[in-house]
């Protein structure tokens, strides 16, 4: 059987390599006679597992010792809540909105704080991220709120925003691992890993440590206290241990393939062949402005509702598969994340043109 070239925002397509070394470990994992999905989590087996995962991460993102990485389960949809039951001190937070997901954080967060809606590009359908080098922040804000890449418009911040010495917290899912990171600009950083680095179920979490504290909104479920995670190691119920342990076999591909400059290089060459061949075509057009324009998640249209239909039918029947865009946009939408191939957007590209020809 033949694999597919993939190009699901999420669950997304993980490397064959890492396929491959679990589907030989499924049954025996290194001589325990037992599956991952098998084995108790308070195992050494499995302390080694997430340990190893942690330290690949560290090295990989240059994670310095003040800050604490956690692997939390709920989507990253639940860091929404998570975040502002444990940043919220003065009683207000401000939020960047540029899609779907900053805008339902921030309903989230109305909940437990005063929110600030201090920028949007709601006004051209999250086609662009705004201007942020000199925004209206809040002396009094608890942080600063943005999701970096946003998977459904293909938007990524330029540029980090000016906080103006407030902590940023930012939602990297549909980004996360693909290019070099500064965490120190950061004060949390969080990413649902089944974009680009595991399997659906598992959330990671870089948070500064002063920011993990006992004084947190009062109500807090225990589960959503990132004290009670951290003092617990990750490991205050039983977490995703599959996941956690997928996560960690990316992390060590990741390094074996050059680390995350390496990504970088590869991301921005696929990106800027598919880009390349939507800024000349005659028929197909990228709905995102050019300084704004996703490494990983690449949206486009063709400006009739059935031709997009027809293409994205007769893609999958080529083996290029969930290109449908979301229905907020319409279209397609290429997501072209670490373990898409080159080749997958040189075949993409190939049958664009094909079809081009035919329908032009």
């Amino acid at each position: 059987m033949s694999r597919v070239y993939n190009f699901s925002a999420g669950p997304a397509a993980l490397p064959e390599e890492v396929l491959r070394q679990a589907a030989a470990e499924m049954l025996d994992y290194r001589g325990t006679g037992m599956s991952v999905m098998e084995m108790s989590h308070r195992s050494k087996e499995f302390e080694n597992i997430i340990e190893g995962a942690e330290a690949a991460l560290r090295e990989l993102m240059s994670i310095p010792a003040s800050y604490k990485v956690l692997f939390l389960q709920g989507g990253a949809s639940q860091q929404f809540a998570a975040i502002p039951m444990n940043l919220t001190r003065n009683g207000t937070a401000d939020y960047i909105v540029t899609g779907q997901w900053a805008k339902k954080a921030a309903a989230e967060a109305e909940k437990y704080t005063k929110v600030n809606r201090i920028a949007s590009s709601a006004d051209k359908t999250f086609s662009y991220i705004p201007d942020c080098s000199d925004l209206p922040v809040d002396k009094d804000a608890d942080y600063v709120y943005i999701c970096q890449n946003n998977t459904i418009y293909g938007t990524r911040y330029p540029q980090l925003p000016e906080t103006k010495g407030r902590p940023l917290a930012a939602d990297v899912s549909s980004m996360f691992l693909s290019e070099p990171v500064d965490v120190e600009k950061y004060g949390v950083l969080y990413a649902g890993v089944q974009k680009n680095a595991g399997p659906a179920g598992l959330v990671v979490a870089v948070i500064r440590e002063d920011l993990i504290r006992e004084d947190i909104w009062p109500n807090t479920p225990v589960m959503l206290s990132w004290k009670t995670q951290a003092d617990a190691k990750s490991l205050y119920n039983t977490p995703n241990c599959w996941a956690v342990y997928i996560c960690g076999l990316v992390f060590e591909w990741l390094k074996k393939n050059g680390g995350l400059a390496a990504m970088r290089e590869r991301n921005e060459k696929k990106a800027g062949l598919l880009y390349d061949y939507l800024d000349c075509s005659s028929l197909f057009r990228g709905t995102v402005e050019p300084a704004s324009r996703s490494l990983m998640n690449v949206p486009f249209v063709t400006g009739n509702e059935e031709l997009d239909k027809t293409f994205i039918k007769e893609a999958a029947a080529a083996g290029l598969v969930n290109l449908k865009g979301h229905r907020t946009v319409g279209g397609m939408r290429a997501s072209i994340y670490n373990a898409m191939p080159y080749e997958g957007v040189e075949a993409l590209v190939k049958f664009m043109k094909e079809f081009e020809a035919k329908h032009a």
